[in-house]
C-alpha cells in the first residue's frame, strides 16, 4: 500500500497545505518517512490523516468559487465500528462547507472495504448542501453495493458513467464541468 500515492498532476493548480481554509493547511509532508500506517501496512506520506485509523484522504482540487471539492480517498471506510463519516464530516467536510463548497467528488478506487452502519451523518451532510450534491467516483463494486445496502443513494450519487471515469485525463474544472453536467441531467424530471 505504500506505493499508492494520491493523484499529483494538478498540485501545480491546488495544494491543501497551502490553502488557508482548506483543514490541511500548514501541513507538512515527508517524502521519506512513512508515519502512517492501515492496519499493518504503511501508506504513503502524502496521504492525509483526518482522525480514522483506516481511512486516509487527499484535497486534490477546491474551488470555493465555484463551490466544489475533488477528495481523494484510500483505505477502508468503516461507519459500523469508528463511524468515519462522522468524522470525515466534523473534521473536513464541515470546514469546506463553512468556506462555501456545496458540492464534492469522492475518488473511491482505492476504498478497498466499506461497512455502513446508519445514514444519520450523510443525511445531515447532504442536508447541509442546499442545492449541492455528494458525487461517489470510480467506487468499487463491492463498495457501492454496500453503500446501496444502507440506503446512502439517497444522499450520495453513484453508478452508470460516475463508476468509470477516466477522471485523470481531466484539469479540475473540467472534471467539475463534466460531473455537474451527468447530476444535472438526473436531477431533470
Amino acid at each position: 500500500m505504500h506505493n499508492i500515492e494520491p493523484f499529483y498532476n494538478w498540485i501545480d493548480d491546488y495544494n491543501a497545505a497551502e490553502d488557508e481554509l482548506s483543514p490541511f493547511y500548514g501541513r507538512d509532508y515527508n517524502a521519506f518517512s512513512y508515519t502512517h500506517a492501515i492496519y499493518d501496512h504503511y501508506i504513503h506520506p502524502q496521504w492525509d490523516h483526518f482522525g480514522s485509523e483506516t481511512l486516509f484522504l487527499k484535497i486534490l482540487y477546491t474551488d470555493y468559487e465555484a463551490g466544489y471539492t475533488i477528495i481523494e480517498f484510500l483505505g477502508e471506510w468503516n461507519d459500523a465500528i469508528a463511524n468515519d463519516v462522522m468524522t470525515f464530516k466534523q473534521e473536513v467536510a464541515d470546514l469546506l462547507i463553512d468556506a462555501g463548497v456545496t458540492r464534492f467528488i469522492l475518488i473511491g478506487e482505492n476504498i478497498l472495504n466499506f461497512h455502513v452502519s446508519d445514514d444519520v451523518y450523510y443525511e445531515d451532510w447532504f442536508g447541509d448542501l442546499e442545492d449541492g450534491w455528494i458525487v461517489a467516483l470510480n467506487f468499487r463494486e463491492h463498495v457501492l453495493e454496500e453503500m446501496k445496502a444502507g440506503n446512502l443513494d439517497y444522499y450520495i450519487n453513484f453508478g452508470g458513467e460516475l463508476d468509470d471515469l477516466s477522471w485523470r485525463k481531466y484539469h479540475p474544472r473540467q472534471l467539475f464541468a463534466l460531473v455537474d453536467s451527468l447530476i444535472s441531467k438526473r436531477l431533470l424530471p
